[in-house]
């Protein structure tokens, strides 16, 4: 195959309408991948891992992101860090996939070895006048917002991250999200490009259909709705359940807890929306029944009441509860394959099988991963499908759709192509 030019990629990204979805290639071609992992998930903020990814000192976890490879750790006066994971001798990995314990980072070729701030401790055999000094492991970017651990791999990250992190800071504070545990974790991998996968959680267009479990707490109406197609009686529904979060969410404010929704979606590099959201039924949590499933809450929360703080971000969504937390990562491996790391937390205390029930706590979000995962494949196969042409979004349900692949344009152009 001919390497592509980024000229190339630019008339894709000039034929796109305004409304509609993105052309075929863009979500299909290897070298859009390629441009896709430069400019995103290189030159923007990511979120790769939590602070409670690595409780203790010596805690680590190895990240892959297309080529690069990052270590998450937590040293030994207790900091996070985020490392190459990438020997400064001849560029051995130092760790393997997956979470480990480790006193040093020792490379297992050569063994020149590393502090877990980075620093070269020992490399053998290389004379007196050698510096270790300037061969410490290289460190990344990151910050570290109310748990959530975002990286950047530029030296130059950007700067609208500031109202995210002012942003989340204030409401991820009740939840102690820091000292929270991981009580789950789970690896899906969706057979379709990244931009897919993050267009489908963008909306809940598909959710009456698609999500049975999800959609006895979550309420779709929230995603949009087209006035002119509702029965009277189910509009005056609709209109009393937005009156009823006018109610609610200025009561919340009331008690301290922000919830209006922030947006920074066009015209920015950091994409995100945070709001607080109604949880239906019986109010608490995402669950099968809505109620908690852990009887121990989240961090300093006294309340079940407060309704699901989501955060959407560039590469995953997140939905914080008084009893427990998910958090999804997404990470792309192929034009045509995308991992999503979905983690549930909870009090750092809570005890499994007293506190709180493992099945209860995350089948509502393992069965809407995996229909996700199959509308995702379906959405991947149609788009390769030469009959494929871009598709209008819904003005009512999926504006979030049209402004992330609006975004998505915009960055790309900012960055050359």
């Amino acid at each position: 195959m001919l390497n592509r030019l980024p000229s190339d990629i630019s008339a894709l990204l000039e034929a796109r309408t305004p409304g509609h979805s993105l052309p075929a290639g863009l979500y299909t071609r290897e070298d859009v991948f390629e441009a896709d992992i430069d400019v995103f998930f290189h030159k923007h903020w990511i979120c790769i891992g939590l602070d409670c990814d690595v409780p203790e000192p010596g805690d680590a976890t190895v990240v892959d992101i297309g080529k690069t490879s990052l270590i998450l750790l937590r040293d030994d006066e207790g900091e996070i860090r985020v490392l190459h994971n990438v020997c400064r001798h001849r560029g051995s990995r130092l760790l393997d996939p997956g979470t480990t314990i480790v006193s040093k980072l020792v490379c297992p070729y050569h063994t020149w070895t590393y502090e877990l701030t980075g620093e070269l401790s020992h490399a053998p055999h290389m004379g007196k006048d050698f510096d270790k000094e300037c061969h410490s492991l290289k460190a990344v970017n990151f910050k570290s917002i109310g748990g959530l651990i975002y990286a950047c791999l530029s030296d130059n990250p950007p700067e609208d991250i500031a109202r995210l992190e002012e942003t989340m800071l204030e409401r991820l504070a009740p939840y102690d999200i820091r000292n929270a545990k991981v009580a789950h974790q789970t690896d899906v991998i969706e057979n379709g490009n990244w931009k897919l996968t993050m267009e489908n959680n963008r909306e809940c267009y598909h959710c009456s259909a698609n999500h049975p479990e999800l959609c006895v707490s979550f309420v779709d109406l929230d995603f949009g709705f087209d006035p002119e197609t509702l029965s009277p009686e189910d509009l005056e529904q609709a209109r009393e359940h937005f009156r009823l979060y006018e109610e609610r969410t200025k009561g919340w404010e009331a008690d301290g807890y922000p919830s209006a929704a922030v947006e920074q979606l066009l015209d920015c590099a950091t994409n995100f929306r945070s709001q607080r959201l109604i949880i239906a039924g019986a109010g608490e949590s995402q669950t099968h029944d809505a109620t908690a499933a852990s009887s121990k809450l989240l961090g300093h929360m006294t309340r079940k009441d407060l309704g699901d703080v989501h955060l959407w971000g560039m590469n995953g969504w997140n939905h914080f509860m008084g009893d427990h937390a998910v958090v999804a990562i997404v990470i792309p491996l192929s034009a045509g394959r995308t991992l999503v790391r979905t983690k549930w937390l909870v009090h750092k205390d809570a005890v499994e099988g007293k506190d709180y029930d493992l099945d209860k706590l995350t089948d509502v979000w393992i069965a809407t991963t995996d229909q996700d995962a199959d509308l995702v494949a379906r959405s991947h196969a149609g788009v390769l499908d030469p009959a494929y042409r871009p598709g209008p979004y819904s003005k009512f349900s999926e504006i979030g759709l049209d402004k992330f692949a609006t975004w998505y344009v915009d960055r790309m152009r900012a960055h050359g192509y």
